[in-house]
């Protein structure tokens, strides 16, 4: 599967973003693109023919990107369907629930070929390994626990892993729940968890893992839109054995795993 072959859904009210979006997307040879003004007429459209990849901004005529990102997740036909959101918006209150739902990226206004490029060559990436039939023995293997308050960053990410052919599956809410799995005997050769959840978070978990349980060697991954230096340094120091930023990357996850199963340095 190749660029070109992408089938692309651009939601934007200007006119003039629009013209701009669409002329990134022909120049790698994208032309199946469906274009809207506002986010319900699009959704009308996506029900009837997904696309692979929906570029929608953020303050849409009739609802939000945020609006948009959780309808399409609660909707069957387009749960899979990878989001990338175009926007100067910079609120933590609009960018967070769209972090969580598992947007491929958020592109800043004005953005560069190259980052829309990674983007979708990310999402080629995905529908590729999610469409592709084979198994992988190594990864077949791999029991992973998901950590993460957000529903809908737990179904994101678990599907990821399914599109590895990693099916040996646990997910708990948060960090306590995740504890009482592991003080029950659960063995984990992966843990991803968010960084910022109630009860026990991100960091007490992994310093949890590493100083009082039976598997204080199990790789972690640490998931998060943290941007505070300090608190980075203090998660890093508890021990995890990477962090990523959301919005989630599929590539990096992908790299990470390997880089796991291959027994390489994470």
């Amino acid at each position: 599967m190749e660029l070109n072959s992408l089938y692309v859904t651009v939601i934007e009210p200007s006119k003039v973003q629009r013209h701009i979006i669409i002329g990134h997307l022909n120049s790698f040879g994208i032309e199946q693109i469906e274009e809207f003004s506002e986010a319900k007429p699009a959704l009308e459209h996506m029900l009837a023919s997904p696309p692979d990849i929906v570029l929608s901004s953020m303050h849409l005529p009739d609802m939000t990107g945020t609006d948009l990102v959780t309808q399409m997740r609660g909707l069957a036909t387009l749960e899979q369907v990878t989001f990338l959101l175009i926007s100067s918006e910079t609120h933590y209150r609009y960018l967070e629930p769209i972090r969580q739902a598992g947007a491929i990226a958020i592109l800043p206004k004005p953005f560069s070929r190259e980052e829309m490029a990674t983007a979708l060559r990310s999402t080629l990436h995905y529908i590729s390994d999610t469409e592709t039939d084979s198994d992988n023995e190594e990864y077949d293997a791999l029991t992973v626990l998901v950590v993460d308050d957000s529903s809908m960053s737990r179904k994101y990410i678990s599907q990821m892993l399914e599109s590895l052919s990693i099916n040996s599956i646990e997910t708990a809410k948060d960090g306590s729940e995740a504890l009482q799995l592991i003080e029950e005997g659960h063995r984990f050769d992966l843990i991803i968890t968010d960084y910022n959840m109630p009860n026990v978070d991100g960091q007490e978990l992994t310093e949890h893992i590493r100083n009082h349980s039976e598997q204080p060697t199990v790789p972690i991954l640490m998931v998060t839109s943290e941007q505070n230096e300090s608190r980075l340094a203090a998660v890093q120091s508890a021990g995890v054995s990477a962090i990523c930023n959301k919005p989630l990357s599929y590539d990096m996850v992908k790299q990470l795993i390997e880089q796991l199963v291959t027994d390489a340095d994470l």
